[in-house]
């Protein structure tokens, strides 16, 4: 594993992904941050808006310049999505390598891009080179990639428990359900009425139920596992928590001889954040909380021909920050782990 140490600058410091990016990368071994960027907070200090990294970084937010990002080996950026493509090929240009939090570049079509995100898209040219960073799918390729594409936090969770079963053969994949919970901070920190305490608590509701943004992320990432079109119902719901996701996942699988439990944990097996739990027992969201790992269960109700898979991740750590972290270390040849090895919170 490389020793070496890197510079990193991230864009987009003030919200709760930025937030926990910094979190994971002052602890990292091999890790210089160079910049943190912020338009509107340009000049205050870093650790005066998140007193949690008082001690850890003396930065103040900086204006994002392409001229001074180019002196970063890697540049994250945690902005909003249409942000991160009017930057990224001159950085490319400039021999830096990025990571996207955002969605700029997860989908390969541009079209379907714009259809989804409502804006044409400036750089369609670099959505063919843009490996996507789900490293349980495209380790070989994140490794050697300039431009990484970090999964969005549900296609993380339904992927991952997904894949197993597509990649088998066994899903019927003509009608996959997806039926996913999320904490309150997936939603982001500006300002809105519907995440206010008041309209958030003690209560639970879905929404955009007849299309996430993240739907088209999902279609394509299984697709490829199923060498041809999927269907898929997905349903997303806010529930009265800051951090987690929880999927509960359906496929149809006629074959009720198939050993699903060792199935998983064999696909699994030599992955450092999925954890596949023994049979019999049940994920649960406050046991990633913090953590980059994703808990995974798979269960046949009654020995019948659905099978219910349970996927819970953290959705700002593996459904963000954590899984792009992660994708840096592939990149740069450390330790799969490194800044990463944190023990979820309990309670």
């Amino acid at each position: 594993m490389s020793s070496k140490q890197i510079k990193v600058a991230v864009v987009g410091g003030t919200g709760y992904t930025g937030v926990e990016l910094l979190r994971l990368l002052v602890n990292h071994p091999h890790v210089e941050i160079v910049a943190v960027t912020s338009r509107s907070e340009a000049g205050q200090p870093v650790a005066e808006m998140y007193p949690n990294l008082r001690g850890h970084i003396d930065l103040a937010f900086s204006e994002p310049r392409v001229e001074m990002l180019a002196a970063a080996d890697v540049v994250f950026f945690a902005t909003p999505n249409g942000t991160a493509m009017k930057m990224v090929p001159a950085l490319l240009d400039a021999g830096v390598r990025v990571i996207d939090l955002a969605a700029d570049f997860r989908l390969r079509d541009a079209e379907l891009w714009q259809q989804w995100y409502g804006m044409v898209h400036a750089c369609p040219e670099l959505l063919d080179e843009a490996v996507y960073g789900l490293p349980e799918v495209n380790r070989e390729a994140i490794r050697v990639a300039r431009l990484v594409a970090n999964p969005g936090c549900y296609p993380t969770a339904v992927q991952l428990g997904f894949l197993p079963l597509i990649g088998a053969g066994l899903a019927a994949t003509d009608h996959l359900i997806a039926d996913v919970k999320s904490g309150v901070s997936g939603a982001g920190r500006q300002a809105s009425v519907g995440t206010l305490l008041c309209e958030a608590s003690e209560s639970m509701r879905a929404y955009a139920a007849e299309g996430h943004r993240h739907l088209p992320e999902v279609r394509q990432g299984l697709a490829i596992a199923a060498n041809g079109e999927v269907g898929l119902t997905f349903v997303p719901h806010l529930t009265p928590m800051i951090r987690g996701i929880h999927a509960t996942l359906y496929a149809h699988v006629s074959d009720r001889t198939a050993d699903l439990q060792d199935m998983f944990e064999q696909r699994y097996k030599d992955e450092p954040f999925v954890d596949v739990l023994s049979a019999g027992a049940l994920p649960e969201t406050r046991s990633v909380k913090g953590s980059n790992m994703c808990r995974i269960a798979v269960v046949r109700p009654q020995g019948q021909d659905v099978v219910v898979v349970l996927s819970v991740i953290d959705n700002l750590v593996k459904g963000a920050a954590g899984q792009a972290l992660q994708n840096m270390n592939i990149m740069f040849g450390f330790d799969e782990r490194a800044g990463l090895n944190a023990v979820a919170l309990m309670p």
